[in-house]
C-alpha cells in the first residue's frame, strides 16, 4: 500500500471500514516495546489520563523534544490498547529508498514539512482528532541541545487542537537524552514517561484572539517542562529555555487557568456526544 494512501485512513480501524493494515505496528510494538524494556527499564506513569479518551474523544499528545527516542517512547506509552499517530519530519519518509517512510506510515505516523505552515499535515491531524484519534506532537520542532539553533514555540498545537475539537495532553520521556550524548558512549539509564492532565484551548480564551493560540502553546509546553523536571509549572524557567518567546508567567499567575481531570474532561466529552446523538 502506498505511503500517502495510509496517511489518511484510520488506525485502528473498525470491522468493514478500510483502514491501516495492523500486523506491522503490533509486530513493531512487540520487539521494540521489549527491547527498549530490556535495554531501558521504562516504564509509564499517569497512562490512566490517556485511557481515559479511549473511545470518547481524539486526543492531542504534546511532548517536549529532547532525544530522538523520543517518538519511539511515545509510540509505546500508548499501545496496546491505543495508537497515537505521530507527525514526522517529511524527509524522515524518503529515508532507504521509501523503506523508513514505509514502516513509519504503517505505524500511524505522517509526514509535516518543517518551519513551514503545512496546510495537508495540519487538515490531516485535525481530520484524526474529529475522528477519535490520537495525534502526537513536539511542538519544538526539533531536539533540544542539538546544535546552536534557539528553540522555538510553534503555534500549530494550539491550532490543531481548536480545529480538531480536542484536549491537549502534556506529556515527556524522562532521561531519554542521556541515551546518547555527543562524544559519549551509549548509555542505558532507566526512562519514565509520564502524562500529565489535559488543556482545553477554551480555558485560553480570556487572551486577546491574537495572542490565545500562543498561549496556549506556551502553558502547555510548561506543563510538559513541570513533568520532565518534575517540578510545579510555575517553577519551570520558560524564558531560559525559550529566550525568543513571550514569557506568559505574569499573565498566568494573575489569571490561573483552570485545572481538569482526564476523567472530568472525558465524562464531559462523552456528555456532549450522547446528547448530539
Amino acid at each position: 500500500m502506498p505511503q500517502s494512501e495510509m496517511w489518511d485512513l484510520p488506525l485502528p480501524g473498525e470491522r468493514g471500514q478500510r483502514h491501516i493494515p495492523h500486523w506491522f505496528g503490533n509486530l513493531a510494538f512487540a520487539v521494540v516495546g521489549f527491547l527498549c524494556k530490556l535495554l531501558w527499564r521504562y516504564r509509564v506513569d499517569g497512562r490512566e489520563n490517556l485511557r481515559a479518551f479511549k473511545d470518547v474523544s481524539g486526543v492531542l499528545v504534546v511532548c517536549n523534544h529532547t532525544s530522538f527516542l523520543d517518538v519511539v517512547f511515545m509510540y509505546l506509552s500508548a499501545r496496546p490498547s491505543q495508537w497515537i499517530r505521530l507527525m514526522g519530519r517529511d524527509s524522515l519518509f524518503d529515508n532507504a529508498g521509501g523503506l523508513l517512510g514505509q514502516a513509519l506510515s504503517r505505524v500511524g505516523a505522517f509526514p509535516v514539512k518543517r518551519d513551514s505552515a503545512d496546510r495537508g499535515a495540519i487538515k490531516r491531524a485535525t481530520s484524526m482528532l474529529k475522528s477519535g484519534e490520537l495525534v502526537g506532537i513536539l511542538p519544538e520542532g526539533t531536539r533540544r541541545g542539538r546544535g546552536t539553533a534557539e528553540m522555538k514555540l510553534h503555534s500549530g498545537a494550539a491550532f490543531i487542537a481548536r480545529m480538531g475539537k480536542a484536549p491537549i495532553l502534556p506529556m515527556t520521556v524522562r532521561n531519554a537524552e542521556l541515551v546518547k550524548q555527543k562524544g559519549k558512549w551509549l548509555r542505558f539509564p532507566k526512562i519514565t514517561v509520564e502524562f500529565g492532565q489535559p488543556l482545553l484551548v477554551g480555558d485560553f480564551d480570556f487572551f486577546p484572539k491574537e495572542e490565545r493560540l500562543d498561549a496556549c502553546t506556551w502553558y502547555a509546553m510548561r506543563e510538559c517542562f513541570a513533568l520532565s523536571q518534575r517540578i510545579p509549572a510555575e517553577e519551570v524557567d520558560m524564558a531560559a529555555l525559550f529566550p525568543s518567546a513571550k514569557d506568559y508567567s505574569a499573565a498566568f499567575a494573575e489569571h490561573p487557568v483552570e485545572r481538569h481531570s482526564s476523567a472530568e474532561v472525558a465524562a464531559a466529552l462523552a456528555k456532549a456526544k450522547q446528547e448530539k446523538q
